[in-house]
């Protein structure tokens, strides 16, 4: 018996280990695969410049991110701030998630090799298909990471487990406010429930420990960095819901939109649907089963995400959850009356089949950062930029036929901002210029979009309070010049500035320079 046991947690170290190896090296190797400026460098910059004493809220305006800002600084403190160390970061947190799914699915008595088998598979559709931090791959992993505490909190009423999901659940909002959010007032009812079908309370106190704990960690890394409250109710909650509520009546409600695009998300789910409905109708006290809560819980990870997917209108990135709702599917069917015949084999196929299919079409065709038919032989090394980016395949959507081309731009643009000793500040999409020129270049936003997410435009609300924050930057910076590089234009300068506050030349072909003026606009209101 003895020799079985220790055979069997030998098999279960080899399977582990491989487990690590592999989904540390499959992030590694797609993060080196081409770039999408705008998403792929949203917090090379800015966690080099919490490093430098620059904070979000305070210093750069910010909606969404805090955390993987944080997050980042500390891997380029231990591992020097290049793009290795920029995507080790995302590796790891696919890492640590696919050894937690491996570990709780054994928790549920699930053998060893079918634990390898969905975890190694949620490891390839998980972070790869980014292959950089990401805010809403970020806000959804801690989520569920979450979520598999809560369950286990639920299952073996351990302490640990009640005080964790707090933790995580705050780290997933604090990465992005969405899909965080839902899942957190999913969660919130769903204890309600739990607590009063079961009469039982005790995870209340750890829970609240938690939290209080959290929030106070908060409050005390705020004051220690000057930031004000106002201005992170201002970037992270009030302005922000500006956005949510465009994106609500915007929402496109399509058969394709809705049910389609997420089939096979709900051909996982469909076993623990249709066998939770079955136990239900057939079961007394079913309800107050553990089985009927981690179904509840699932289906509302499952629904949030396929929420924010709908609101979002990004790329679809959630396909890991087949994996991991195919796992407890299978766990489900073991545990009733279906494990015989073809279901399990069928669940089994099904996923391996899902697995290779966005396999192709997110990592190896980089379909997430827009780069799907690029010729990746074009690549360039990016260590021809600086030795920083050693490593990455460099080649981008706008510049995908001539990527040497976008390299001469930007070293070009290195050599003029090097020479030129003024305050500056610097308005770009490839936010990793305070990396390469190791300077303050007081960008005021994380990075630019044309369509008012990353700052408010003029026709929104909070337009009046980010033109001041820009402003105040300008002044306390004593900034004497702003460089904006294309696709971020000039325009988005007039409107907060005006013309005659500006005087422009165009120093190259994505590069141009805004000599600031005095002038009666730069007033704080």
């Amino acid at each position: 018996m003895n020799k079985s046991i220790k055979t069997s947690n030998f098999q279960e170290k080899i399977l582990i280990f491989f487990l690590f190896i592999f989904s540390l090296l499959i992030n590694q190797y797609y993060g080196n695969k081409g770039i999408f400026p705008l998403d792929s460098f949203s917090h090379f910059d800015t966690g080099y410049r919490i490093l430098i004493g620059e904070y979000p809220f305070r210093d750069y305006w910010i909606v969404e991110g805090p955390f993987i800002d944080y997050l980042q600084s500390i891997f380029f403190y231990i591992c020097g701030a290049n793009w290795q160390s920029y995507i080790l970061h995302a590796s790891l947190i696919n890492v640590i998630l696919s050894i937690v799914t491996f570990k709780i699915l054994k928790d549920f008595n699930l053998n060893i090799y079918y634990c390898f088998f969905y975890s190694i598979s949620f490891s390839i559709l998980a972070y790869p298909t980014s292959g950089t931090p990401f805010a809403d791959h970020h806000s959804a992993f801690f989520s569920i990471l979450g979520i598999y505490f809560l369950i286990l909190g639920i299952k073996n009423n351990l302490k640990i487990y009640w005080f964790l999901f707090p933790f995580f659940l705050g780290f997933a909002f604090f990465s992005k406010q969405v899909p965080s959010s839902y899942i957190i007032i999913f969660v919130f009812f769903i204890l309600i429930f739990y607590s009063v079908i079961n009469k039982k309370f005790n995870w209340i106190k750890y829970s609240f420990f938690s939290s209080a704990l959290f929030i106070f960690i908060l409050v005390m890394i705020g004051k220690i960095q000057g930031i004000s409250f106002n201005s992170f109710m201002d970037q992270y909650i009030f302005y922000p819901r500006t956005l949510g509520a465009e994106r609500y009546q915007d929402i496109e409600i399509s058969f394709k939109n809705i049910f389609l695009n997420f089939k096979f998300i709900y051909i996982s789910l469909l076993p623990l649907l249709f066998t939770n409905l079955w136990k239900i109708f057939s079961e007394r006290d079913y309800l107050r089963k553990k089985d009927f809560l981690y179904f509840l819980i699932l289906f509302s990870l499952a629904l949030s995400l396929i929420l924010h997917q709908l609101l979002t209108k990004n790329q679809i990135f959630i396909f890991f959850l087949i994996p991991v709702l195919a796992a407890f599917s299978h766990i489900t069917l073991l545990n009733y009356r279906f494990k015989e015949k073809f279901f399990i084999p069928l669940i089994i196929v099904l996923c391996i089949f899902i697995t290779f299919k966005y396999h192709l079409r997110f990592n190896e065709g980089r379909k997430f950062h827009e780069l799907r038919n690029i010729n990746f032989s074009l690549s360039q090394p990016g260590n021809k930029i600086d030795k920083k980016f050693f490593g990455l395949q460099w080649i981008s959507t706008e510049f995908r036929d001539n990527p040497k081309e976008e390299i001469n731009l930007i070293l070009k643009t290195i050599s003029h901002l090097q020479k030129d000793e003024r305050k500056k500040m610097l308005m770009t999409h490839y936010a990793f210029f305070s990396v390469v020129l190791n300077q303050k270049l007081f960008s005021p936003t994380r990075y630019y979009t044309t369509h008012g997410v990353s700052h408010p435009t003029k026709d929104n609300r909070y337009f009046k309070t980010y033109q001041n924050f820009f402003i105040k930057k300008i002044k306390q910076n004593n900034i004497n010049v702003i460089y904006t590089m294309k696709p971020v234009e000039r325009y988005f300068l007039s409107e907060l500035l005006g013309d005659k506050c500006l005087k422009t030349s165009s120093i190259n072909s994505i590069l141009d320079e805004h000599l600031i003026l005095e002038c009666d606009n730069l007033k704080i209101d």
